[in-house]
């Protein structure tokens, strides 16, 4: 009889402890229920569903941030409908700059620019006319092959050339206003005091 109320007070005993332990254990975490009464996960003691909240507006607001920081201006004129400064995405290219602009003119060219370029902040992308791209490519070879043009040149490249100082460069843009440009170089000794021999000394280094 002893032996068996000594057994029956162990068991008591290990059951109580049991359950002691157990007790305890759920104290250290909560279990979050949703309107349905369903579980829908288990949040740290000492934590609330307002942290989770101000962890999601947290990544909400550096989601916004690093969008805005990808975002860049760019001002769009000549040939399109509708030049004006616009907001585009860091990888965008000339082409979507165009586009955002309304597209091209009928009397633009459509070749001058690399439409495949790709953007910068601040960047002027300016559609030239067919007629201007012309003009452009032919200022880029004239640079390129180092010649003054006689009807493009200012007075300080003028006065660049061997013998041509500033009156005679005034007199050269006189002449070209009046008679609306140079046909030829050879046009360039009807400027008084420029004759045969001042134009000898230049005649490699104009060009029309």
């Amino acid at each position: 009889m002893g032996k068996m109320g000594y057994s029956w007070k162990t068991a008591f005993l290990f059951m109580l402890l049991f359950t002691v332990l157990c007790l305890a254990g759920c104290r250290d975490t909560a279990v979050l229920y949703d309107s349905g009464g369903e579980e829908t996960g288990n949040v740290p003691a000492g934590e609330t569903a307002d942290s989770g909240e101000a962890a999601e507006e947290a990544a909400g607001e550096t989601a916004s941030r690093k969008t805005a920081e990808s975002v860049i201006c760019v001002y769009v004129c000549g040939e399109v409908h509708a030049p004006g400064v616009y907001e585009l995405p860091e990888s965008a290219r000339v082409v979507d700059a165009v586009e955002a602009a309304g597209g091209m003119t009928e009397e633009a060219s459509d070749t001058w620019l690399n439409l495949a370029e790709l953007l910068s902040d601040g960047q002027k992308i300016e559609v030239p006319s067919a007629e201007r791209a012309e003009e452009l490519l032919e200022e880029e070879k004239e640079a390129e092959s180092g010649l003054v043009n006689l009807n493009t040149a200012s007075a300080e490249e003028l006065m660049t050339l061997t013998g041509v100082g500033e009156a005679k460069a005034r007199a050269i843009l006189d002449y070209r206003e009046e008679h609306g440009g140079f046909q030829k170089p050879e046009d360039l000794m009807e400027i008084p005091g420029i004759k045969e021999g001042v134009f000898q000394k230049i005649k490699d280094q104009i060009t029309v």
